[in-house]
């Protein structure tokens, strides 16, 4: 288990209003904007109680990372918990607020499991459910092997154990549960553990990202700002009404949520993110600079 991660006195912002008042005050001056969030376990305490909170005043829709970045790109929703992968090329968007899914080494969730010694990998599939953890992938081939394999893309109903690929990236509740692959495959990385000993940073994989600045206001900052300190706060309840879903005990999603998972975006989140980038950019994944 990993060291206990502290989180930040976020319970009061600088006007000292208390968290659960700011929500309210956000709800009430009615923040008008489509936000599409992911529907994993590591995303829960980021959306505690929000639907509710908005109410009338916007829409919350729960859908995979990389179709929430299609619908942003196509302004199906003005707000997005998208993978960082997606802000990069867009200099319009703007991040939302400082909540974010991040970890600082072992990620639990993310994973590529081998068939064979990684640096002999000629063919890699790729879980279609996340493209900043298939960027990762790219990422962290090239810069121990100095090469990418060839990659085929892994639907989410595809069992990974019936892909012909030489490694397979999974992600989500199937990476939490890696001895159901483990006899089939040699070895397996958790890539947030990999690329914290290539580089010594945080990993950011999802921001709420606005599709321009008018959205990027000052109550919908405080609203999911507000809604992931909530949620951080109530952490046990969410494990315990989450565990029978993703096959897990409470403990264990109690564990993986307060233990693996960051849920701000910090000075050392910001600087990892920065190292992705520019690695994503050379690698021709990413276009374009942000402002981050």
């Amino acid at each position: 288990m990993k060291t206990m991660q502290t989180v930040p006195n976020l319970s009061l912002h600088p006007k000292g209003m208390p968290a659960s008042q700011e929500v309210e005050a956000a709800s009430k001056s009615e923040v008008l904007a489509r936000i599409g969030a992911v529907s994993y376990l590591n995303t829960k305490p980021l959306i505690y109680e929000l639907r509710d909170v908005l109410g009338g005043g916007g829409q919350l829709s729960l859908d995979l990372p990389s179709r929430l970045a299609d619908q942003l790109a196509s302004q199906q929703i003005d707000i997005g918990l998208i993978p960082v992968i997606e802000y990069f090329p867009h200099p319009e968007y703007r991040i939302v607020s400082n909540a974010a899914i991040a970890c600082d080494g072992p990620v639990w969730s993310v994973r590529i499991f081998f068939r064979c010694p990684p640096h002999e990998v000629k063919t890699l599939a790729l879980d279609e459910g996340s493209r900043t953890s298939a960027g990762l992938s790219k990422v962290l081939f090239h810069s121990r092997f100095g090469f990418v394999p060839q990659t085929i893309p892994l639907s989410m109903d595809e069992n990974p154990m019936e892909s012909r690929a030489d490694a397979v990236l999974v992600i989500g509740d199937r990476a939490m549960h890696p001895q159901r692959f483990r006899p089939q495959f040699q070895l397996d990385w958790d890539l947030g553990q990999v690329w914290k000993e290539e580089t010594g940073l945080p990993f950011v994989f999802a921001l709420w990202i606005a599709r321009n600045e008018s959205f990027a206001t000052g109550n919908t900052i405080r609203l999911l700002e507000s809604a992931r300190d909530r949620g951080i706060r109530h952490i046990q309840e969410i494990a315990a009404k989450a565990a029978p879903e993703y096959g897990l005990t409470p403990e264990q999603c109690s564990d993986y949520l307060t233990n693996y998972i960051r849920f701000q975006l910090g000075d050392d989140a910001r600087a990892g993110l920065e190292e992705f980038r520019r690695r994503c950019q050379e690698l021709g994944l990413a276009t374009q600079q942000p402002n981050l």
